[in-house]
């Protein structure tokens, strides 16, 4: 039970920092597809279940938020963190810090991979293009 404070603020300052960075959508996608999968997941098939729901609610919620040509990669991130979150929660607090794991990790991983799919476009769009001139030397 002293874990769970600590991870909960921490879990709280990543999501906000993720949110100040301009990737809200995908995190509260994220956020909210974990938290649900958790809690559809605990009702089928216990915490094997909550952390299976997390992780496809978390991915879902995430691709859901995140614009054009970062889904994959929030997508990612989101199912790995919900359900990250989910198994680290259900150890610190039972089935309620399942779902509250499920959603923070869900938020922030989804965060992550969106800002890493960002860092990735701008990258391949900055290519540049030689261009070959023909010179002709005076003989």
């Amino acid at each position: 039970m002293r874990m769970t404070l600590p991870a909960l603020v921490i879990g709280i300052l990543v999501t906000q920092g993720a949110m100040a960075a301009g990737d809200g959508t995908a995190a509260v996608g994220g956020g909210l597809g974990g938290a649900l999968g958790n809690i559809v997941g605990q009702q089928l098939g216990g915490s094997t279940g909550a952390a299976v729901g997390a992780g496809v609610g978390g991915a879902a919620g995430s691709a859901i938020g995140a614009p054009r040509g970062n889904k994959t990669e929030a997508a990612i991130g989101g199912g790995v963190g919900s359900a990250g979150g989910s198994i680290i929660g259900n150890k610190l607090g039972g089935s309620t810090g399942s779902t509250i794991g499920a959603g923070l990790g869900g938020a922030a991983g989804g965060a992550i991979g969106n800002n890493l799919g960002d860092d990735d476009n701008h990258r391949s769009n900055g290519k540049h293009k030689h261009k070959h001139k023909n010179k002709h030397k005076n003989h």
